[in-house]
């Protein structure tokens, strides 16, 4: 008896540059992506609407609509996964990305084996949150993050987190008071190690602190980061 075969999954690729597209797109489906392609922001919401698909690479810089709306518009719909290119290798716009929604960035120009690492990371995050291989509720530091739903309580109050800023802290916080260095979180929350990645991990923390406070993550410098246990 023949198994089944595993559902493809698919890919869209927003980017106006169509040599950048075209590359993107070839690379991507040489690891067995279904791949469609928009080279403006209103294509890109319609091939997302239309497309429903796993994974979104998304250029920060786009015709009709930018990719910070685009990115807005599409998480509005549907919880999708983004990986944000952006040629402005600036902290702000890669602040702005994460708090839109986009789980990743990569700035130009960027290794085509990067790429796939980390939309294979990404998508490794994913299948973990369905397999359910955490506790169903954490606490910490008047923090409530809800594993099952994925939601975020500070107080009464509920935050939004991007799946990458919800799994760093949730990785934080059920190892209290050990500091993890960035090549750990690295490894365990993006799922790949490279020299680049330090500022991802930097900046998605910055982006943390700014929605849960800016004393839950403790900088041990020259090491990583740490949350402390709840205050007595």
């Amino acid at each position: 008896m023949t198994a089944a075969p595993v559902a493809t999954r698919t890919i869209a690729v927003i980017e106006d540059e169509r040599s950048i597209a075209s590359a993107v797109a070839a690379r991507l489906r040489s690891e067995g992506y279904e791949v469609e392609i928009a080279t403006d922001g209103p294509a890109g919401v319609s091939l997302c609407e239309r497309l429903q698909p796993d994974l979104v690479v998304l250029d920060l810089m786009l015709p009709g609509l930018d990719g910070i709306e685009v990115c807005r518009r599409i998480q509005a719909v549907r919880p999708v996964p983004v990986l944000m290119l952006t040629a402005r290798d600036s902290e702000r716009d890669m602040l702005v990305g994460l708090a839109q929604g986009a789980d990743d960035y990569m700035t130009k120009p960027f290794s085509p084996r990067e790429l796939v690492a980390r939309v294979h990371a990404i998508l490794r995050r994913v299948d973990r949150e369905h397999a359910g291989e955490v506790p169903s509720a954490v606490h910490v530091r008047g923090v409530v993050l809800e594993t099952g739903s994925r939601r975020v309580w500070r107080g009464d109050e509920a935050v939004h987190l991007t799946p990458t800023e919800f799994d760093l802290v949730l990785f934080l916080a059920t190892r209290p008071g050990r500091v993890v260095t960035r090549e750990e979180l690295l490894e365990h929350v993006w799922g790949y190690e490279v020299p680049s990645g330090a500022r991802t991990v930097d900046s998605h923390v910055r982006s943390v602190r700014r929605k849960l406070g800016a004393d839950l993550i403790r900088t041990v410098h020259g090491v990583g980061y740490a949350i402390e246990t709840d205050e007595a």
